[in-house]
């Protein structure tokens, strides 16, 4: 890219962000990706401009300095692959770089190093320390995967790349502000390097957004701390924000795959519900992993005999009454013969499956011809009645099977054709999903919590509960507690 050219980006950035009123040095991921998208550049060279402006640098200056930041991360890579060994980690990134990689993680020689350093930079970290983004979680993809695209890509095209993950690491960083890999290596690590992946594969700003966002998904609410005491357990946290930004990527770029959710949405949902994970969710976690904790001998030495034996009792507590909460699961599980449970059309056993089982039951107990039908469903059942009312109707209006494909797509004209009226309400109770049929010769009701897999726990049931546990069993639809 010329001189002219580059100035010209920077002009036209400049241009079209005081028209929107976007603040150049705070632009959001999807502001950028509309302003890259309107005047045909890539996300990186919004990025790049936007750099330019902010802290008046050249094009030249802000790669030159996107390339600086990543030095002392490089050279824990180094020790991570050399002599450095974690108390975590053990030799781990050593042993897989030996012999030039010869032991692979996966078939992709360029991923293959990324996941290698990134392993590194983590036993690098127990080392000689990583400098921080969002913490020193997500430093590690970032480092792993700018080392590798250093060594297999030209190197403006890995510094422009860099510079797309950093855009979007650099607001996770923002929006970290408690315990939870989901801001940090997994969910930023994910989201950040999905949008290099994306600069790599020659892929569309609009592509970035995408990928970010089907990157973000799965990450939401999924702490690390405090397994980040516990051996091992962090390598598939750091390496698994590259395989998901690489497959996110990669569906963005190659499929037309619908994601009609914005990245900013998306990450600032991560962040609300990052607080409300490390209330909630961390201390369920800490509480499990606590008796995996590494530990320092030469720290416990201060610890009191009393707590010491206090704590491992908890912990042996803790360890068996796991070991009796999974006999419970195995003792039901269904044999490896018969592992499915029906089919259930509309893309969701919990949210499709399970409430129109409940529907089935009230069919099967109604009699006569169906005049109305009221459904109340549970908060978030209700947002999903795209997908759940059509199930839920042709269970209640014609007791179809979850399966029944071609009931699904057809039943919301057959209730209209047949003037049957349907009333729809939300209720303010976790899971609940209480279904009404009105009919000609006796109406039902069932009342039941919502399970996941298509089952149902029936609570209350007109014209009674046993009743409505004898028709799920002549219908082959699973009750649960």
């Amino acid at each position: 890219m010329d001189k002219l050219t580059r100035e010209s980006n920077l002009d036209q950035v400049i241009r079209l962000a005081e028209e929107k009123a976007y603040k150049l040095g705070a632009l959001t991921i999807s502001e950028t990706v509309e302003l890259a998208e309107q005047l045909g550049l890539s996300f990186s060279e919004v990025v790049i401009a936007e750099a330019m402006y902010e802290e008046d640098l050249s094009r030249e200056e802000v790669l030159a300095q996107v390339e600086g930041a990543f030095q002392h991360n490089l050279s824990a890579i180094e020790i991570g692959l050399t002599s450095g060994k974690s108390f975590l980690m053990g030799e781990t990134a050593r042993e897989l770089a030996e012999n030039d990689f010869a032991k692979k993680i996966v078939g992709d020689d360029f991923l293959n190093k990324a996941l290698v350093y990134t392993v590194a930079a983590q036993i690098g970290n127990h080392s000689v320390g990583l400098e921080p983004c969002a913490g020193t979680g997500d430093s590690c993809p970032y480092t792993g995967l700018f080392r590798a695209m250093l060594e297999c890509y030209p190197k403006e095209k890995a510094l422009q790349a860099a510079a797309a993950m950093l855009k979007v690491g650099t607001i996770f960083r923002e929006g970290k502000v408690s315990t939870g890999c989901n801001m940090e290596g997994f969910g930023a690590g994910a989201a950040a390097t999905a949008a290099a992946f994306v600069e790599l594969k020659d892929g569309s700003a609009a592509a970035v957004e995408r990928a970010i966002t089907l990157a973000v998904s799965p990450t939401i609410a999924n702490p690390c701390t405090p397994r980040v005491m516990v051996a091992g357990l962090c390598a598939t946290h750091i390496c698994g924000a590259l395989l998901m930004g690489n497959l996110a990527a990669g569906l963005a770029v190659h499929t037309g795959i619908p994601v009609l959710v914005p990245a900013d949405v998306m990450i600032a949902m991560a962040a609300e519900i990052h607080t409300v994970s490390a209330k909630h969710v961390v201390p369920v976690v800490n509480r499990y992993m606590r008796a995996f904790f590494k530990t320092n001998a030469a720290v416990e030495a201060y610890i009191s005999p009393e707590i010491k034996s206090k704590e491992k009792a908890l912990a042996e507590e803790t360890v068996q009454g796991a070991r009796e909460k999974m006999r419970e699961l195995a003792g039901k599980a269904n044999p490896i013969v018969k592992p499915f449970g029906p089919a259930v059309v509309g893309g969701s056993s919990q949210a499709v499956g399970s409430p129109t089982n409940a529907a089935r039951v009230a069919h099967y107990l109604a009699r006569g011809t169906v005049t109305k039908v009221v459904v109340e469903l549970y908060p978030e059942l209700f947002a999903r009645r795209g997908i759940n009312l059509p199930g839920i109707l042709m269970g209640a209006c014609f007791g179809a099977h979850t399966g029944d494909g071609q009931m699904y797509h057809q039943v919301m004209d057959k209730v209209k054709a047949a003037g049957i009226e349907v009333e729809v309400k939300e209720v303010d109770e976790p899971q609940l999903q209480r279904i009404t049929v009105m009919a000609t010769e006796r109406s039902s009701m069932v009342e039941s919590l919502n399970r996941g897999g298509g089952r149902i726990a029936i609570r209350d049931a007109m014209p009674s509960k046993d009743e409505a546990l004898k028709a799920a069993q002549e219908l082959g639809i699973v009750v649960t507690d």
